[in-house]
């Protein structure tokens, strides 16, 4: 996938090649990073032929490994346990695995990224800010891979949750009087509009003549749109609140310094694609009628059964979902299309693009749909929460921010974001997120204001130099263990870009600081003989960090 990645390829090719030559057996051989003190690579391919043939893999492996030694490549080639191939790489080639510049695989690809998704008119949870900083780096990943980076924003500004929030807002205002909003302090607008879903929440599960109220107001925000409803008085209020959140959601992108998304697609925009092909697909056969609705019946897949258009004849979720990726196929012909939601969603996603696939199969099958868990908190910082013990996005920044404020130094509102992007990525996606704010704003430990001062650190090590960097012709122990692991980092890279880990990074730039820390304890940099040689080492090991922070949405800092 890249340099290091091109290297990995060419000694899979050399030992298959080995290999058939020695057995006539077509294999693929899987290179692993071992322990240092083994080598710099390793392959169980012995192991994997020891069946076939039926022989000692330790006596396989010395055949192999007597092959490897004669191409003169290797500084050293062992057998370890009962067959592992161990190689060790000479000085030169791990410099110059170094010192090449990465490919980019992806190329001439476009891939779309769909993360954060808030919904107009509620509060933006935890969860929200989950997927908009893992989205972020998901999409600096693929777009360092060289693709054609789309990242789109989906939101719902149509469906329940509007109904509820505009009947509130109508109560609250005391009847249709859009004039009345100029009253709601532009500062308050997000949090006003918060408190009035969870009245209009409260009232739908609490009230049955509310509920009945909810509906028809539901129904009202969806004919706003058909009708294209500017000059009502409803009108009026539906669209000037549902600009207070989209201005709320781009005040928040900005305070999280995350990439500007290159389209955000309200649900009403493919809510009426979606309706006329679930309508469409019914006459095929694709979907059914039951119960006065329309429903796709997943069980002949193995899956569930869910409804596409209700009783009352609105769509659902499920309806808009297929009109929202109908809509990015036509705009876009995606080479991927990546959508990053809660686990709660994952077999309802499962059911939507079975459904999809059986009308549109390329871009259901050219879909690909990642979870995440839920986003706890612990620690000694009090939190606030809502009904349904929600726990907001700007919860967590302030929770941050006053761990960093018990510290009693001063911190950067670039270091609290840091702290917060870093502890979501170091984290395998797909799992809770225990968030720990105190353990996260620490300058010790695995977090990312440590990495900042890493970075910081090394950065002030070169500044105190007069002398010019010069790449080494030979390395000492110390030196080579700090320069093997850098040499880890494009296969970290393009591993983590071809399984959309960000946390993949995350644990090897920790580990690196490690390792340089390791490193400078043993090898004096300003005044030594060897000063320029291990100023280029510290060069390559702060530019790393920077590299890898930067693919995490964190700031790399020269100075803290």
């Amino acid at each position: 996938m890249y340099r290091a990645r091109a290297t990995l390829i060419a000694m899979n090719t050399a030992i298959t090649r080995i290999v058939k030559d020695l057995f006539a057996i077509e294999v693929d051989a899987q290179l692993t990073r071992p322990d240092e003190q083994f080598g710099d690579y390793a392959t169980n391919v012995a192991m994997q032929l020891a069946g076939k043939l039926g022989a000692n893999p330790r006596e396989i492996a010395e055949q192999i490994a007597e092959k490897l030694r004669e191409t003169g490549e290797y500084e050293e080639v062992t057998i370890a346990g009962p067959g592992f191939i161990n190689m060790r790489l000479s000085n030169a080639a791990l410099l110059s695995l170094l010192d090449a510049a990465p490919q980019k695989p992806l190329e001439d690809k476009t891939i779309a990224v769909e993360y954060s998704d808030p919904n107009p008119f509620k509060p933006l949870h935890a969860g929200h800010l989950y997927t908009t900083l893992v989205g972020d780096s998901m999409a600096r990943l693929v777009e360092n891979a060289g693709a054609n980076t789309i990242r789109l924003n989906f939101g719902g500004d149509v469906g329940l949750h509007v109904g509820k929030s505009m009947w509130a807002i109508v109560q609250y205002l005391g009847g249709e009087l859009p004039e009345k909003l100029a009253e709601v302090a532009s500062e308050e607008r997000a949090s006003w509009l918060g408190a009035r879903y969870v009245e209009g929440n409260n009232a739908y599960e609490d009230d049955e003549a509310s509920k009945q109220e909810i509906i028809a107001v539901n129904k009202r925000v969806y004919k706003v749109h058909a009708e294209n409803d500017h000059d009502s008085a409803f009108a009026k209020i539906y669209w000037t609140t549902r600009q207070w959140s989209y201005d709320y959601f781009e005040m928040l992108y900005k305070q999280l310094e995350v990439e500007s998304f290159d389209r955000y697609i309200p649900e009403s925009e493919v809510t009426p694609l979606g309706l006329s092909t679930v309508k469409e697909q019914l006459a095929n056969g694709v979907y059914e009628e039951s119960d006065g609705a329309v429903v796709f019946d997943g069980e002949k897949v193995g899956l569930h059964t869910r409804v596409f258009i209700n009783s009352e004849g609105l769509p659902t979720y499920e309806a808009k979902d297929v009109g929202l990726s109908l809509t990015k196929w036509q705009d876009y012909h995606f080479d991927e299309s990546i959508i990053i939601t809660a686990n709660e969603q994952a077999q309802y996603m499962q059911v939507v693009i079975a459904s999809i696939k059986e009308f549109a199969p390329e871009p259901a099958e050219k879909t690909r749909h990642l979870t995440h868990g839920v986003v706890k908190l612990q620690g000694g910082v009090k939190m606030s929460s809502r009904k349904g013990n929600i726990v907001s996005a700007l919860d967590i920044l302030e929770s941050a921010r006053q761990a960093a404020a018990a510290t009693g130094r001063e911190t950067s509102e670039s270091t609290v974001l840091a702290a917060v992007k870093y502890a979501f990525s170091k984290n395998r996606v797909g799992g809770d997120i225990a968030y720990d704010p105190v353990e996260s704003i620490a300058l010790e430990g695995n977090s990312g204001p440590y990495l900042q001062y890493a970075h910081a650190r090394a950065r002030s090590i070169l500044r105190k130099s007069a002398l010019e960097s010069q790449k080494p012709e030979n390395v000492q122990p110390a030196e080579r263990s700090l320069l093997r692991k850098l040499t880890e980092y494009q296969e970290v890279v393009g591993k983590a870009t071809e399984d959309l880990m960000p946390y993949y990074i995350a644990t090897y730039l920790y580990e690196l600081a490690q390792d340089f820390n390791s490193f400078y304890e043993v090898s004096r940099v300003i005044g030594d003989e060897r000063e320029a040689e291990r100023l280029w080492l510290v060069e390559r090991y702060a530019d790393t960090l920077r590299s890898g922070l930067e693919l995490l949405g964190i700031t790399a800092p020269d100075h803290m």
